[in-house]
């Protein structure tokens, strides 16, 4: 993410984002967890998502929305926004058991 240090990303567990088939998905990262409501984009000719968000950062309600595309090398890459809030990019890769905290 370019707003935040890989620390302060990993502070509660490490970040995250997840979307679902059925249109929604999740995501956590510092201490802000949201909920996803997806709709499927085609973003300079890239599969994506843009999505609307509603969550919690620290107990205190927060909202936001924002967008994802496949990049060429099997990752992700996107923008998240906080309503009236901080943004930032991020790139995210599928999990691995070696990302796991008791992983191999």
């Amino acid at each position: 993410m370019s707003g935040w240090d890989r620390d302060a990303i990993d502070l509660v567990e490490p970040g995250y984002v997840e979307f679902a088939r059925n249109g929604t998905g999740q995501f956590g990262f510092i201490a802000v967890h949201g909920w996803l409501d997806c709709r499927p984009v085609e973003r300079d000719g890239r599969p994506g998502v843009e999505f609307t968000w509603e969550g919690s950062d620290e107990g205190d309600q927060v909202s936001g929305r924002g967008w994802a595309v496949m990049a060429d090398d099997d990752t992700i890459e996107g923008h998240l926004f906080f309503h009236l809030g901080d943004d930032s990019s991020f790139r995210a890769k599928p999990f691995t058991d070696a990302d796991e905290p008791d992983g191999p």
